[in-house]
């Protein structure tokens, strides 16, 4: 007993009591609710059910009901489109501005910083900001559009199904592009300075140092912004409810929302835990595909 006293007294055993504590946190925040949402997704489980652990096992019932939906395959495309479009649109100009960011200018911190105000804001305010913005009826959006010239008549962003998704992409853009910033940022900083000096000496220009100096040393980073940006963009939930609920009819939804109306609004909760799990898998996927990437290129 003493020398086990003695052993954290002098702090040899600190580090286990950190490790536990994190293990704790993992088994109880994060691996009890995915097993206890993946056993449900077997059983049949309703408002009546849900606080009780003896309830009817339905094997693949569920995802049978779940695949048989008319909802599903259009809401399948609607996810793929929204994630797809965000990620990339994101990508691209969060990786531009964190070039430009690279350069020596004055106020270039204040001016980051004020870049990054808008993606630390709840994205529930996010949204409620861009209902105003989106608003027919010649707000703010369309009053600048019509201004330009570019259209003649009002845009219903919201409740036009042809482009309410696309409101949401928009806004989901606007929110996501600081992020990918900031991380893109901090991998061109440890990009060494003399590789580029060496290159600008043997005559490269700045677009040739671009694509075969920062392109090919960004890889990694490059990775998993994209695969945290798509695991990011499939636990957006607030931008839906903010602003179109996933309407109208269904022209907006997406397998995210989609869960949440079978589960809070339908209480068929056995059904929103299968598109959960189906959403869970394709992240571990994303991750996969990302690891195995990653460990290609280090050579195991």
């Amino acid at each position: 007993m003493l020398e086990f006293t003695n052993t954290f007294r002098d702090g040899r055993g600190f580090d286990a009591v950190l490790v536990m504590m994190a293990l704790g946190y993992l088994v109880v925040f994060s691996a009890f609710p995915l097993a206890y949402n993946l056993l449900m997704s077997f059983q049949d489980v309703d408002l009546f059910t849900l606080t009780s652990f003896d309830r009817p096992f339905v094997g693949l019932d569920n995802y049978r009901e779940v695949l048989s939906r008319p909802e599903m395959w259009p809401l399948l495309r609607n996810t793929v489109t929204f994630v797809g479009i965000s990620v990339a649109a994101q990508l691209v100009p969060g990786f531009g501005i964190a070039v430009f960011f690279q350069l020596d200018f004055p106020f270039n911190t204040w001016l980051r910083g004020l870049f990054l105000a808008g993606w630390i804001m709840p994205a529930l305010v996010v949204g409620a900001v861009w209902s105003w913005v989106l608003a027919g009826d010649f707000r703010v959006l369309n009053h600048l559009l019509s201004s330009m010239g570019l259209i003649r008549e009002e845009i219903f962003w919201l409740s036009d199904p042809d482009v309410a998704l696309y409101s949401i992409i928009i806004a989901n853009i606007w929110l996501g592009v600081p992020f990918n910033m900031i991380l893109l940022s901090v991998g061109l900083a440890g990009i060494p300075e003399d590789v580029y000096e060496a290159a600008e000496m043997d005559g490269a220009t700045r677009v040739q140092r671009f694509f075969t100096i920062t392109l090919p040393m960004m890889r990694a980073q490059l990775g998993a912004v994209i695969s945290l940006g798509v695991i990011f963009t499939l636990q957006q939930f607030d931008l839906f409810a903010a602003l179109t609920q996933g309407g109208p009819a269904n022209s907006s939804n997406v397998f995210q929302y989609w869960s949440w109306q079978l589960s809070f609004q339908n209480y068929e909760i056995g059904l929103g835990s299968v598109i959960s799990v189906l959403m869970i898998g394709f992240v571990v996927a994303v991750a996969f595909v990302y690891v195995r990437s990653t460990r290609y290129e280090h050579g195991s």
